[in-house]
């Protein structure tokens, strides 16, 4: 009888508790990244996990939570991990890379109550029927067109040299974007453009730089994680860096001048409250400079460094009427 009257006490004071709120919480919302590179890669795999990162700090551990799985690179590693993922209860499974798109179309079907996000690009896959996917998409160009002015305006040889990898998506566009913003200050200038067939193949970065360099570039740039080795040439060899994806001054503090950094949390914060209201998929987000996703990063260091550093040394002499 005792510990009966125990149980129903302890029960009452349960429903009070509960009804203030005390140790209540919501259910986390759960996020599982598929990319094909590493977080620290200084391009694209991230610039994603920085986002969702950013998104943790502000909503919280206790209510924002995500997995990942790097060095994705083989499509068919990538396909079993985004089934898994979506088999789990995850909320939303990104898989961030445009080689992922047969591999959403295919699995996501089955799980009809799960969202998938991919990009960079505009498909959705409504023509098949499917309302589970969201996409995103960067206007990379204008980050390009950006680059391109600055980098004709420091230019000394008016020969510029960029490293693609495959001539596809926000690659292309940025590349198209750069080629018309230096060709906007100098029209004969000379943009030569290098497509290696790969996104992580660092030593083919690398040569390409070199061939570049060897044909008389004093400017480089160029997207995808590949371009470590190809930033690694330009601070050996004193050639200018403009870069993409993230703020990549790091890699090269002397010769890396302008980033264009992608905020992927311009698309990803709208798109959650979207499926926190139980919208599933069907939208393309874009992130350009209007709205925030895309942001220039420049490099004082690599701009103005030199100077400042002849000025101390007394190799340049400031002389000005008193």
């Amino acid at each position: 009888m005792k510990r009966n009257k125990i149980i129903i006490i302890l029960t009452i004071i349960s429903i009070f508790v509960l009804s203030l709120g005390i140790g209540a919480s919501a259910e986390a919302f759960r996020v599982a990244l598929i990319m094909p590179s590493t977080i620290n890669d200084f391009a694209w795999s991230q610039s994603m996990y920085d986002a969702l990162l950013t998104i943790q700090n502000e909503m919280g551990k206790e209510n924002f939570q995500f997995v990942y799985s790097e060095n994705m690179f083989v499509v068919a590693d990538a396909a079993a991990a985004i089934r898994d993922y979506a088999s789990e209860g995850y909320n939303l499974v990104i898989a961030h890379g445009s080689q992922y798109g047969a591999s959403l179309a295919d699995i996501a079907p089955d799980f009809p109550k799960t969202s998938f996000a991919w990009g960079s690009t505009a498909n959705v896959f409504a023509d098949q029927g499917i309302t589970n996917i969201f996409a995103y998409e960067p206007y990379s160009e204008e980050g390009g067109y950006v680059n391109g002015v600055l980098a004709a305006k420091l230019s000394k040889k008016d020969i510029f040299g960029v490293i693609g990898p495959i001539e596809t998506g926000d690659a292309k566009r940025y590349t198209e974007g750069f080629k018309a913003g230096i060709q906007a200050v100098k029209p004969n200038a000379q943009v030569n453009v290098t497509w290696i067939g790969s996104y992580s193949d660092v030593a083919l970065a690398s040569e390409a730089a070199q061939t570049h360099i060897n044909a008389g570039a004093d400017v480089l740039t160029g997207t995808a994680q590949m371009t470590v080795g190809a930033i690694g040439v330009a601070r050996q060899r004193g050639a200018l860096w403009f870069g993409y994806d993230v703020d990549q001054s790091a890699l090269a503090p002397k010769n890396v001048i302008c980033s264009v950094d992608v905020d992927w949390v311009v698309a990803l914060k709208p798109m959650i409250d979207l499926i926190k209201k139980g919208e599933r998929g069907g939208k393309i987000f874009t992130l350009n400079l209007a709205n925030g996703g895309l942001k220039m990063v420049v490099n004082p260091e690599a701009l103005v460094g030199q100077t400042i550093e002849d000025i101390v040394k007394g190799n340049i002499q400031v002389k000005v009427e008193k």
